[in-house]
């Protein structure tokens, strides 16, 4: 199965202004890129610390979604543990009316320690097998009239989900995973697959996993679209455009460019201009 080579605009809502998102969802939209993204952390993360501002992800993508008019919106990704899987469900198919059915319904199983030890959030220890039953909740209640589950870590009685997703039969699926156990949650439910970052050759250990963990369920590994994210600091454009062939050629088809620098607005402006070329990349290969 072959996927278009599809580029992504990210700009994290940590240590940034609501100005500056709004600038960057613009641009995003108005500049063809296919789709665009924040992150999901309570608290700041990076060398400097928990203390810097940090917006909510899916209040971001509410916003996101009234802002921009054909642009897909998603989260690069949600921390499943943050939230109820009832009502992370209830979030998601919330911004996909707002966006007319353009939500790309992103998630992780979460991995900051200090989140959950400051906010007394539970389920760390046993984050993979909270975003396993977390799964099968969500797209249940997106499809089913009525949820039952009783799993270890979650629990649905006659569970109600109404209205359901706008997208059929639910918005797409990214997991973010780099392990094997979360790996294989991908190959069982992921629609695109978030490798996260990585240098080319860790890519291709991370893909042959991927490849052994559907050959295991007897999917076929070629239905899963592969993602990955490029920090950029609006310098070197060439050097951008050479990494993103080389992530092309392993088959990474969703190429999300992750904005940085202490001007974020400026440095998208600059991605807007770089867009054509990127697109050669998909072209040339071809």
């Amino acid at each position: 199965m072959t996927h278009p080579l599809r580029f992504g605009m990210k700009l994290s809502g940590q240590d940034t202004t609501v100005e500056a998102l709004r600038t960057v969802w613009r641009l995003a939209d108005e500049s063809g890129f296919d789709h665009v993204w924040d992150f999901d952390h309570l608290a700041s993360i990076g060398a400097g610390g928990p203390d810097r501002p940090v917006y909510e992800g899916w209040a971001l993508q509410a916003a996101m979604a009234e802002a921009t008019k054909r642009v897909r919106i998603g989260c690069m990704v949600t921390g499943n543990t943050y939230r109820n899987p009832a009502l992370l469900a209830k979030l998601a198919v919330t911004v996909d009316h707002l966006s007319g059915g353009r939500l790309e319904f992103g998630v992780g199983a979460a991995w900051a320690a200090i989140e959950h030890s400051m906010y007394g959030i539970e389920g760390l220890d046993h984050r993979v097998g909270r975003l396993s039953e977390s799964l099968r909740i969500i797209k249940s209640l997106w499809t089913e009239e009525r949820t039952n589950f009783d799993g270890r870590y979650y629990k649905m009685t006659d569970a109600i989900a109404n209205p359901k997703p706008i997208q059929k039969p639910h918005p797409p699926i990214w997991i973010g995973a780099s392990g094997p156990s979360t790996i294989r949650l991908v190959a069982r439910h992921a629609d695109v697959w978030n490798i996260g970052s990585g240098e080319p050759d860790r890519v291709s250990e991370l893909i042959q996993i991927l490849e052994e963990a559907c050959t295991a369920i007897g999917r076929d590994s070629s239905e899963i679209r592969r993602s990955i994210q490029l920090r950029w600091d609006g310098g070197d454009a060439p050097k951008l455009v050479e990494q993103c062939a080389q992530y092309h050629e392993l088959g990474i088809t969703e190429q999300i460019i992750y904005l940085d620098g202490e001007h974020p607005d400026a440095v998208a402006a600059k991605l807007a201009d770089t867009l054509s070329d990127l697109r050669n990349v998909g072209r040339v290969q071809k």
